[in-house]
């Protein structure tokens, strides 16, 4: 094999192609928008520069693989600082718990909120999500599966023994009496779009990845690091065309066609980052294709500049409402949350670079339900106002004076849907366990032709899309 073919330059699609153009393979990659980036696009409003996409880095040792593929070092074009507490986690009562990533000084934070009792179910619960993930990571996270016979081997029975195959919030109550320390450390599953009763406790490797091995952000915002892969492909000889829509990928005698409206490329081997369903309108064959299962939620983001600044510290901020449960049933039902538990993050805190001198740049992100069952039928266009005002009054009662905002930007469901995005979600198909492992969409579509993204394996994620690109070039190059 000696060129290939990677349509998309999100963060899928560049792991892919560095990978492969660090195996000798000439690398082509194929971007419709004029900017590469994909989720993580590059946005600057009115001087503020905003995260429009992921905000969340962790796992960081898989971003400096990709850069390793090539043989760069990831500390020469990014630079990550890392965040401690990597949140801060808000309740009802008025109660705040800094969530840090050392245990002996979480410890003792949790001591102070909740008792020597729950501070050393913490103790239980690190040593317990630390194994959870030594079993899950190696196993089932970092390697491509080849259907459910992939899971037959010892670790499956460890992860058992480790309650993995159980529920997600029954795993965590055994370790926490306190309420809201089981709100804590749970709400990660819904990064994976599944709520915590719903949930495998085997997503309580979340808790490992980002409040154990710790929280970073980059220097310039997330897309910081688009550019700077973006910067070492193109020295590394990859050719980059933005601007560019696929239209098909033809199998030929001698390997595949990629046509856009703009060219035609001849490829050995293509890898295709776009979602399940995109990937399959591209192919005379979709039949590698599944159907479509179960959406994650939605979200409703606001992200603006606030030039008189934001008072408080820290970088993430958690908002849990008085009913958790409650509110995780609204997205179920296909309504809003009427008491919303929310994120929010004040980046220019880590990095003054964001924003003006004096000011801050906002980013709040509620949980909405796709536009998928009960939840296709919300009418968002005319929901718009209405829920932003909805929003405005949250975040001034919890402590954001946001009486002034520049350069906003407002994205509903309707807007992640005409970005491309099935059912409205940048958060791609849920993590139930039907739609997990080897259960989801596999991404070996046929010889040399593979598929990269959050709707396959291993999921939803900065380093899950990052490991997907890498198991995408092992897949084409087992074949080359």
């Amino acid at each position: 094999m000696s060129n290939a073919v990677v349509v998309g330059a999100g963060l899928a699609g560049l792991s892919a192609a560095l990978h492969l153009r660090g195996a000798g393979v000439e690398v082509t990659v194929i971007e419709q928008q004029p900017t590469a980036g994909g989720r993580c696009p590059d946005v600057t409003s009115d001087g503020y520069r905003l995260d429009l996409g992921p905000t969340v880095l962790t796992e960081t040792d898989q971003l400096a693989a990709v850069f390793a593929a090539v043989g760069e070092s990831m500390d020469d074009h990014v630079q990550l600082r890392d965040l401690d507490p990597a949140y801060v986690a808000h309740f009802p009562d008025g109660s705040a718990l800094p969530m840090h990533t050392d245990p002996r000084v979480m410890h003792d934070a949790v001591a102070h909120f909740a008792g020597e009792r729950d501070a050393a179910g913490y103790d239980r619960f690190v040593r317990h999500v630390q194994r959870l993930y030594d079993v899950e990571f190696p196993h089932f996270i970092d390697r491509n599966l080849d259907g459910v016979h992939s899971l037959l081997r010892p670790a499956l029975l460890r992860l058992a023994t480790l309650r993995g195959l159980g529920r997600m919030d029954r795993l965590i109550a055994s370790f926490f009496q306190d309420e809201r320390l089981r709100q804590a450390f749970s709400f990660q599953a819904l990064y994976v779009g599944v709520p915590p009763h719903r949930a495998r406790g085997m997503f309580a490797v979340i808790s490992a990845m980002d409040l154990v091995h710790g929280v970073t952000y980059p220097v310039g915002g997330m897309y910081a690091i688009v550019q700077a892969l973006v910067d070492v492909a193109t020295a590394h000889g990859i050719e980059l065309h933005l601007d560019q829509q696929v239209h098909t990928v033809r199998s030929t005698s001698t390997g595949y066609q990629v046509a856009t409206d703009v060219d035609s490329y001849p490829a050995d081997a293509v890898v295709l980052t776009c979602e399940p369903d995109c990937a399959a309108s591209l192919l005379a064959d979709p039949a590698p294709i599944g159907t479509a299962g179960e959406p994650s939620p939605s979200c409703v983001l606001l992200a603006a500049g606030v030039p008189g600044g934001l008072p408080g510290d820290g970088h993430h901020h958690l908002h849990f409402g008085a009913d958790l449960r409650g509110a995780l049933d609204d997205l179920t039902d296909g309504r809003p949350m009427r008491d919303p538990s929310f994120l929010v993050s004040v980046p220019s805190r880590t990095d003054p670079s964001m924003a003006p001198p004096g000011g801050d740049v906002l980013y709040a992100l509620f949980p909405a339900p796709a536009l998928h069952g009960a939840g296709a039928a919300l009418d968002w266009p005319s929901l718009r106002g209405a829920y932003r005002d909805h929003m405005l009054r949250r975040l001034t009662a919890a402590g954001y004076p946001v009486d002034d905002l520049v350069g906003e930007h407002l994205l509903t469901p309707q807007d992640w849907q005409e970005r491309g995005m099935p059912w409205g979600t940048p958060f791609s198909i849920a993590h139930t366990f039907g739609q997990s492992g080897p259960f989801r969409q596999p991404n070996l579509l046929a010889p040399r032709l593979a598929l990269a993204g959050s709707g396959t394996t291993p999921g939803v994620g900065v380093p899950m899309v990052l490991i997907s690109g890498r198991l995408a070039a092992e897949r084409v190059l087992a074949d080359g």
